[in-house]
């Protein structure tokens, strides 16, 4: 059984490899010849492969994939089941090596092609390559030359960072933050007292709800950033999630630069609250909690950071916002949507009473899957609230409550409760600078007369609510507070 599990995983990381592999062919935009010169494209790259290494894919088997997902979505590129196909003759393959080795330019679909005319048949494409590593005929692609990129519109790319800050109330705070890379533009950031996902979680799921939804989503190689929880949000909103090669942080570069005018125009200004440095004589804006910490930066970016023009594009980063939707449309997903993207998932073995236990909860399943291994999904903030059941990903049923002693996540309940007041002070110089940001951003506010903050928590409300020992001040969920608005 945990063999048929461990297959199971493997064959969604497949199906999310291969939809990143044709992301851009899936486009209902496309023209059916402009889908065929992205198809060619995909079929003339080399793409890096799930467990290390490259691999290239036919144009037949890009079509087949295409195909694939308009019936049946990401469920439709998992593979099949292990399928016993007759040995390839060695004869045969020692006439696919010979033509390779006579014209080492030739690819194995150039190779099939010879066979197929010289023979009559010949080994798959796939079948070719594996016999063509074994013997090492195939040539490693040159080096790739780096040049300075940037999207040609806004979504078309998040770049997402972690950064590490001050310590506040003794604890030290880690910025996540995710930079729009045509414009430079923050759509998402939060501070948080831990470097995990749940704290990315945090920042990311208003970013997506209040600027829409990016194409693709470029982060480092944390172990945050990594988590599978992320990526099975990304491959149900349609995000092509992607990483930098570790010790290659080519592309990184925008967010790198932001977290530097982070460090040198925000972060210099901030003081701690308590310590040595609480007898007022250093200057600076006299932070104690995280949310004081967050108000604050959310006033410097929207004052300062949006309306600065930037060194490489020669406009402030909210122009260049506000002036890219002219040449494209923001992709949007709902509130429902994006919340059914962010709940968490768990393998579990149905127990004989036809139950299933997660973190101390158990909820009732159909009496057929008695003794099968299922993935439970559920709402990590809203625990005592009915579970879905997927057996080898398929839907099975609904799990509903039958004993809930946790309401709330251990880690979802650590990140909601980052937020608390904290003692503050005033500034040696009496000269509060990050205040002062705070104030004008709440007068522009107000002269605007749109209520983005109310309409923030509005859609807070669509989301689960975090149970009362989790929330004992009723704050709204910890995900709304996450937009930079």
């Amino acid at each position: 059984m945990t063999e048929t599990v461990s297959r199971s995983a493997r064959a969604d990381r497949t199906a999310m490899w291969r939809w990143g592999v044709i992301r851009d062919a899936i486009d209902p935009d496309l023209t059916a010849k402009q889908r065929g010169q992205v198809v060619r494209r995909i079929a003339a790259q080399a793409h890096p492969a799930p467990g290390g290494g490259v691999r290239t894919v036919s144009r037949e088997t890009a079509d087949r994939w295409v195909r694939a997902w308009r019936v049946g979505g990401l469920m439709a590129l998992r593979p099949s089941g292990r399928q016993c196909a007759p040995r390839t003759p060695q004869e045969v393959l020692d006439t696919a090596a010979a033509l390779k080795t006579e014209r080492p330019d030739r690819t194995a679909a150039q190779v099939r092609r010879v066979m197929v005319r010289a023979c009559g048949d010949a080994p798959s494409e796939s079948t070719l390559l594996r016999h063509f590593r074994r013997l090492g005929l195939t040539t490693a692609p040159p080096p790739n030359a780096h040049g300075r990129f940037e999207a040609d519109f806004p979504n078309d790319r998040w770049t997402g960072d972690a950064l590490h800050g001050p310590k506040i109330q003794g604890r030290k705070a880690y910025l996540f933050a995710f930079l729009d890379d045509h414009s430079r533009y923050v759509v998402g950031a939060r501070w948080a007292y831990s470097e995990d996902h749940a704290r990315l979680a945090i920042a990311l799921r208003p970013a997506l709800a209040a600027h829409g939804v990016p194409g693709v989503l470029y982060l480092d190689n944390g172990a945050a950033m990594k988590d599978q929880a992320l990526e099975r949000a990304c491959a149900r909103l349609g995000v092509r999630l992607t990483h930098s090669a570790p010790a290659r942080p080519q592309g990184r570069g925008k967010i790198e630069r932001f977290f530097n005018t982070v460090t040198g125009q925000f972060l210099v200004e901030v003081a701690p609250a308590s310590g040595s440095d609480a007898d007022g004589t250093v200057g600076g804006s006299r932070v104690g909690s995280l949310e004081e910490l967050n108000a604050l930066f959310d006033a410097w970016v929207a004052q300062v950071y949006h309306k600065t023009p930037n060194d490489t594009t020669g406009q402030a980063p909210a122009d260049r916002w506000k002036a890219g939707w002219t040449r494209a449309e923001a992709r949007r997903a709902t509130l429902e949507q994006i919340a059914e993207a962010f709940k968490w998932s768990e393998v579990r073995k149905v127990r004989t009473d036809a139950t299933v236990a997660l973190f101390g909860n158990s909820y009732e399943v159909d009496t057929c899957l008695v003794g099968r291994k299922v993935e439970v999904v559920y709402d990590p903030y809203e625990m005592g609230s009915p579970v879905q059941v997927l057996l080898d990903g398929a839907p099975a049923g609904t799990g509903t409550p039958a004993v809930i002693g946790r309401h709330v996540h251990k880690k979802a309940q650590a990140a909601a409760r980052d937020e608390r007041e904290g003692p503050t002070g005033g500034a040696a110089t009496g000269i509060d600078y990050l205040r002062l940001l705070e104030e004008d951003r709440r007068e522009e506010i107000a002269r605007s007369g749109i209520a983005w903050r109310a309409l923030c928590d509005e859609a807070a409300t669509q989301g689960p609510a975090e149970a009362d020992n989790a929330n004992p001040d009723g704050r709204d969920a910890p995900w709304t507070q996450g937009a930079l608005l």
